[in-house]
């Protein structure tokens, strides 16, 4: 503040030394101005003079007399007009530098005047960029924090509005339920009362899984009768690929039996029969008797949404994540993962169709999140050791079996689906979303997890059926469905 008033005091006097020099130059001004007309009335008076003089020698004769005019008239008035000229001259350089310094010190003063309206006027444009630049910043404030709201409430909705698309969307074909008719063929399977299928082609199943179990079934299955072949697809391909890679599968089976094909397909195999069908409808459509769709994210699956779903929290930093997990660790197509997100789902639904000719079988299940499934472990694989001991056990192995809680993880994830969207699930697909349009829906009344048919539980229950018995039932029921298909043509 001190610092103020003292620029204030001295502007003042500045100011009032300023209007002190203004007045002195006007005054300088008005004295020229008396001088230069005191001046011009002298110089006006010189005719008198010189008749004074022609008066005061007029006793002279006249000869005398007028040479004496002529030359002092003559020389006089040389005289009088340099002098004059002279100070003609003087007077015009003191008007201009009255002129001058009246000029500048009316610029001055016009200045110091203005001075304070300048002074207002930079600290006005000084307030306006100020307030501009917090509008600015409140505005990108504003802006940064509704994009976080944003990406809040994105994460939090998930897939509400997504899951059961299928049944809300207006032109699908309604679902039947097969439950009690499925339950009647596994009972009569585990008591051995299974009576043979028709010959009316060969069945071919495949699955999209591991090795492991499937080669059990498939020991079960050549039991029956059935020729059973296992795609050699990769599970984290994309569905468009697996889907051309069936396809030519499915055409070798045929021209090489000669006789239609039946597919079993379990969670992303069953998505990529279904596409198989769909894209090559055409060239398919008489070489597939049916097709068993287990566990499949037809409409897709909010684990795969909830993941790669853009503009939620921490969308890149987990997009990443499964980028590191699916093309680094597992050398898989991170397109596999991409195609089984509800927006993908619902792009291909819309431009591929499956035909209306071929017999359908959905199976969904619920897992269970009761507090003991997170004790159950689960038999994924075995381990070979080199067994020593003698030169007879030379060649000869230890198997070890390879458990993981893998049902603790399916029942944490359902119970997550649960408490989140309110959805029943096997952990991994919701129910809804494993319905296809147009099929038999079976859901069995046993709480089976997503993993039950690729991994077996450690420990069996041998009054409840397993999974080869499960699929004995599906692909009897399919038969059964081809067969009803075959007479109404």
């Amino acid at each position: 503040m001190e610092d103020i008033f003292s620029r204030l005091i001295s502007l003042t006097s500045y100011i009032s030394q300023r209007i002190i020099e203004f007045i002195e130059d006007l005054v300088l001004g008005d004295a020229s101005r008396c001088l230069e007309d005191s001046e011009t009335n002298s110089s006006g008076q010189h005719p008198t003079y010189e008749t004074c003089n022609e008066h005061d020698f007029s006793s002279l004769d006249s000869a005398s007399l007028s040479r004496y005019c002529n030359s002092s008239t003559i020389f006089d008035f040389h005289e009088r007009d340099a002098s004059d000229i002279e100070d003609l001259s003087d007077i015009n350089t003191g008007l201009e530098v009255v002129r001058g310094n009246y000029c500048r010190g009316v610029r001055f003063i016009f200045k110091g005047l203005m001075l304070p309206i300048f002074c207002l006027e930079v600290a006005w444009r000084s307030a306006i960029a100020s307030w501009r630049c917090f509008c600015y910043q409140m505005r990108r404030m504003q802006a940064h924090v509704q994009r976080i709201v944003s990406r809040v409430l994105r994460t939090l909705h998930g897939s509400s509005d997504d899951i059961g698309w299928l049944q809300r969307t207006p032109g699908m074909a309604p679902v039947k339920d097969g439950s009690a008719h499925f339950m009647e063929l596994l009972q009569s399977i585990r008591m051995k009362a299974f009576v043979q299928h028709p010959s009316t082609g060969l069945l071919r199943t495949f699955q999209q899984s591991r090795p492991l179990v499937f080669c059990q079934h498939q020991k079960v299955l050549f039991k029956m009768g059935l020729a059973c072949h296992i795609a050699k697809i990769h599970s984290e391909a994309s569905v468009e690929h697996n889907a051309w890679e069936l396809k030519q599968y499915i055409e070798e089976l045929y021209w090489g039996a000669g006789k239609r094909v039946m597919l079993l397909g379990h969670s992303k195999g069953g998505v990529d029969a279904a596409a198989a069908l769909s894209i090559y409808s055409q060239e398919l459509s008489n070489k597939v008797a049916g097709l068993a769709l287990v566990q499949s994210p037809y409409g897709g699956t909010p684990i795969a949404s909830d993941i790669l779903r853009e503009g939620q929290v921490a969308d890149r930093e987990t997009r990443q994540i499964m980028e590191f997990l699916i093309c680094k660790l597992i050398k898989g197509d991170m397109r596999a993962l991409e195609d089984l997100t509800y927006e993908k789902r619902k792009e291909f639904i819309k431009n591929h169709k499956l035909p209306d000719n071929i017999p359908l079988i959905s199976f969904h299940s619920e897992a269970s999140v009761a507090p003991g499934v997170v004790a159950t472990l689960s038999h994924i694989a075995h381990a070979e050791f080199p067994r020593f001991g003698g030169e007879d056990d030379a060649l000869a192995v230890r198997k070890v079996p390879v458990i993981v809680p893998v049902s603790a993880a399916m029942a944490l994830s359902a119970l997550h689906l649960q408490l989140r969207y309110g959805e029943k699930s096997d952990g991994l697909v919701t129910c809804r979303d494993a319905e296809v349009p147009g099929s038999i829906v079976v859901k069995p009344d046993r709480k089976l997890d997503h993993s039950w048919m690729v991994y077996s539980s450690w420990k069996k229950d041998p009054t409840e059926p397993d999974a080869c018995e499960m699929c004995e039932a599906l692909l009897t029921m399919l038969v059964e469905l081809g067969t009803q298909v075959q007479n109404l043509q």
